[in-house]
Order: structure tokens, then C-alpha cells, then sequence
């Protein structure tokens, strides 16, 4: 069953980078979902959608991985682009 290893991203609602550090595993969809014919909600048989496991590090994830016979691959998150600037340039 194929996997993806992810970094969490910031958060858009605080300015802080507070548990960042961390890398997701979740699995990918084995189905696709489908509307209930009663309440109209999507939903799907596939239960591994439901699970995400939470690591310290990539390593440790890979590790988890290659222990379970995962097929997972890793999903970079992209550079961070830092524009530095001082109070005075809102001025100028």
C-alpha cells in the first residue's frame, strides 16, 4: 500500500513555526470517495485514509516504513524564501 512522508507545514492562522519539526506518514487513497445516498457526505470503504502517524524525524518515519514494508516516498517541503527587510523601508 503506498505511503507519502510528509513535514506538518505552518499553520495560516499563527506567525509562530511551533511543531514544524515533525514528519506525517499517511497513506494514500486506495478508492474513491463517493457520495452517501442518504446525508449526500463523501465518504469511501478505505480506512487507512483515517490513519497518520506522527515522527520525530525522516529517518524515523523511513525506518517505520521499511520495518512494515511500506512503499512510501519522501515529499520535500520547499525552501523557505526569507525577505528581510528593515522598519524603515515601510517608509520609504
Amino acid at each position: 500500500m503506498p505511503a507519502r512522508i510528509f513535514q506538518t507545514p505552518k499553520n495560516a492562522m499563527q506567525s509562530g513555526r511551533a511543531l514544524t519539526d515533525r514528519w506525517v506518514l499517511q497513506f494514500e487513497p486506495s478508492e474513491a470517495k463517493h457520495p452517501d445516498p442518504l446525508m449526500g457526505w463523501a465518504g469511501s470503504g478505505d480506512t487507512m485514509q483515517q490513519l497518520s502517524l506522527k515522527f520525530p524525524s525522516k529517518e524515523a518515519a523511513l525506518a517505520y516504513a521499511g520495518k512494515y514494508g511500506i512503499d512510501a516516498h519522501v515529499v520535500e517541503s520547499p525552501a523557505r524564501k526569507l525577505k528581510i527587510q528593515a522598519y524603515a523601508d515601510n517608509f520609504r
